[in-house]
């Protein structure tokens, strides 16, 4: 992936070659209906980073996903918008979500140039308003000048707003970890035996869930957390009305994983020991749990100290530092 910036008035969009990983899966985002350029990317990273698209001038998408923690909110349990609202739900990170097939812990949109409408519009994130971020943006030159580089007629609009924000999100790839390189049998890629080892256990008895390189099955499960009452998240049957899917939360990806506490969607978990600990130990039997955590009445994963240990250890190679240090994704 070919990035570059430039400032000249004259200059002409050139388009972004995206070449898939050889050790991902197939790509879910369509490409032909928002085909990456240079200069599309620059408008969506300018428009990520922007607290002027919120009703307090602050709030930006960079407020809560910062690059460093693969673009969560390190730190917060649940994230803070304007005026210090407060959800009730963990940011997730942002990474290799042209992979993906749906989007926020719930899965309410399906298509990555539309996600970012909930959180801009959210009266507890950005309560961000269009027609006053394209007044904005109109009065602005910078913006000017981006908008009518990136798309043919240089509209300032909510459309090419949008289309600009997913350029910049699709091509925010996480994939030149330690367990890349040994995947891909390239140089940096060497394995200690305990991160073998810890390989080896989580494909047993991990792997059904947080399965391909992305370590994730794009599915909806519930886990065996035992259930907020002061908040009752009651997870993907928001979208559906399901009761199937009551108290189902997206399977995230643990790319990254050891920069991204807290854990879980709502973000109870600080350490990796407590995330594994609760599925040796911790899993309740609240409704439509996960069948793969109840084994004829046995709740969770059996694990000793000695397997989370080394769970734990290849967990850490899967930290991105090229990715999380990339210039061309930071803010300045």
């Amino acid at each position: 992936m070919l990035i570059s910036c430039s400032n000249d008035d004259d200059y002409q969009n050139v388009p972004i070659d995206f070449k898939v990983p050889s050790n991902f899966p197939a790509l879910a985002y369509d490409f032909t209906n928002n085909p990456p350029t240079e200069k599309g990317f620059e408008l969506g990273k300018k428009l990520f980073y922007d607290g002027r698209l919120a009703s307090d001038g602050i709030v930006s998408c960079g407020f809560c996903h910062i690059q460093e923690n693969a673009f969560t909110h390190h730190g917060h349990t649940v994230s803070h918008g304007v005026n210090n609202a407060a959800g009730t739900r963990n940011s997730p990170p942002i990474q290799n979500m042209a992979f993906q097939t749906a989007y926020m812990w719930d899965g309410a949109t399906t298509h990555l140039d539309l996600q970012p409408i909930i959180p801009f519009t959210s009266p507890i994130e950005m309560n961000g308003n269009f027609s006053n971020a394209i007044a904005m943006m109109k009065n602005d030159a910078e913006y000017k000048k981006l908008f009518k580089q990136a798309f043919d007629g240089g509209e300032i609009n909510s459309e090419n707003m949008l289309k600009a924000l997913g350029q910049f999100m699709a091509l925010l790839v996480s994939s030149n970890s330690k367990f890349d390189k040994y995947r891909r049998n390239e140089s940096g890629g060497t394995m200690t035996a305990d991160e073998l080892d810890g390989y080896a256990i989580f494909n047993q008895k991990c792997a059904s869930c947080h399965a391909t390189d992305l370590f994730t099955d794009n599915s909806f499960r519930n886990n065996g957390l035992a259930i907020n009452l002061q908040v009752n998240d009651i997870g993907r049957f928001r979208v559906t009305q399901l009761e199937s899917d009551k108290y189902k939360f997206k399977v995230p990806s643990l790319r990254n994983i050891e920069k991204t506490a807290p854990y879980m969607h709502d973000g109870r978990f600080y350490t990796l020991e407590a995330v594994l600990d609760h599925y040796s130990s911790g899993v309740v039997n609240t409704q439509n749990l996960d069948e793969s955590l109840n084994n004829n009445g046995t709740l969770g994963i059996p694990l000793t100290q000695t397997e989370k240990t080394k769970i734990i250890a290849f967990l850490k190679t899967l930290t991105d530092n090229e990715f999380l240090t990339n210039p061309k994704f930071a803010e300045y």
